[in-house]
């Protein structure tokens, strides 16, 4: 089979990247009677603030990290198809302080519709990104499924004493977020054919840079909590910390990074369906502006795919820790926000 009669990954598929996991509210209605990992004392980190990964404490020092991620495709070359969604499960990792030693591949191809080649090319897109990362792909599971679907489970290891959740923010902290919004926005405007020519490798620059800057982060006391910014998008993601944390986040909007085309794509309705779940699902604890345009809001709601840390650190250190950011290769990283004392919510200012 030629390029030409290849199949569009993204026509197979009736939603792509982060933008397909289920809206928050919807989440919780689905874990609400699911049991407690309380029982289990070495379970440090479970389902209770929704973080970014499992962890599981072996001795005073070390501590096991798992985690899963898988999605639909929301670019049609399938190379970087595998690229990103092994970025994306491997980020999770980063985002608990801990380093990733192996991952087991999970896969599910519409068989009759899609030729092997382009099934290999994901699995090595996927590996090179392992590759990347120094960890192995040592096995994995695939099923014959109706739409195309590929990630990973990955697991890591840590030390006690450097795991970051995402419930350690403390008021006076400062906030950076590591990554430019917009990946969402692309990705609507792609599938349409309506992302400019220039946007796509931006787009495939940001969803493939590994957040390895998390375990490095971890290693310093001034860094109180971080999470990954993914398929909640920015709002969703800065909510579990305050509800985690117990504490008030302040964003600042103008503060943050944008892909070049993303608020023009924005204003133009390039927005994803999970956008607007996400705003339906926890918008009643979000305070915005009264002026704010709805392209903005959008902005805000955007799903993340292999997106960057959020990360809560003492603010009279914030500058240095961006600076650190910022030269290990993440150009994108702004301080955005602040946590304040009060009732666990989320204000935005513009």
């Amino acid at each position: 089979m030629d390029n030409a009669t290849m199949p569009r990954l993204t026509a197979l598929a009736h939603g792509g990247g982060c933008g397909c996991k289920l809206a928050p509210s919807v989440l919780q209605q689905l874990l609400a009677d699911q049991p407690a990992g309380s029982p289990f004392a070495r379970l440090i980190v479970g389902t209770e603030t929704g973080d970014d990964a499992a962890v599981w404490q072996l001795d005073d020092e070390t501590c096991v990290i798992a985690t899963t991620d898988f999605f639909m495709p929301m670019v049609d070359d399938p190379f970087d198809f595998g690229r990103i969604a092994a970025a994306n499960a491997i980020s999770d990792v980063y985002a608990m302080g801990g380093k990733p030693i192996m991952a087991l591949a999970i896969l599910g191809m519409p068989i009759e519709k899609m030729p092997a080649e382009l099934v290999r090319e994901i699995l090595k897109g996927g590996s090179a990104i392992c590759a990347e990362a120094g960890i192995p792909v040592a096995g994995g599971h695939s099923i014959d499924s109706p739409e195309p679907i590929y990630g990973l489970a990955v697991i890591g290891t840590g030390s006690t004493a450097n795991i970051r959740r995402n419930s350690g923010a403390r008021a006076g902290d400062a906030l950076i977020l590591t990554k430019a919004l917009g990946v969402g926005i692309y990705s609507a405007a792609f599938k349409k054919g309506a992302l400019p020519a220039d946007a796509y490798a931006e787009l495939i620059q940001s969803t493939t840079l590994l957040n390895r800057i998390g375990a490095e982060l971890a290693k310093q006391s001034p860094v109180h909590a971080v999470t990954d910014v993914t398929g909640f998008g920015i709002l969703g993601h800065a909510l579990e910390m305050a509800r985690g944390s117990k504490k008030r986040i302040a964003i600042d909007a103008d503060a943050i990074a944008l892909f070049s085309h993303c608020a023009e794509l924005a204003e133009q309705g390039f927005v994803t369906g999970a956008s607007h779940r996400n705003w339906a699902s926890y918008g009643m604890d979000i305070a915005l502006p009264e002026d704010l345009p709805i392209w903005r809001r959008h902005v805000l709601t955007d799903p993340q795919t292999s997106g960057g840390l959020l990360v809560s650190s003492r603010a009279d250190q914030a500058d240095a820790l961006l600076d650190e950011i910022v030269a290990a290769g993440y150009p994108a990283a702004r301080i955005i926000g602040a946590v304040e004392e009060g009732e666990p919510g989320l204000r935005v200012t513009a």
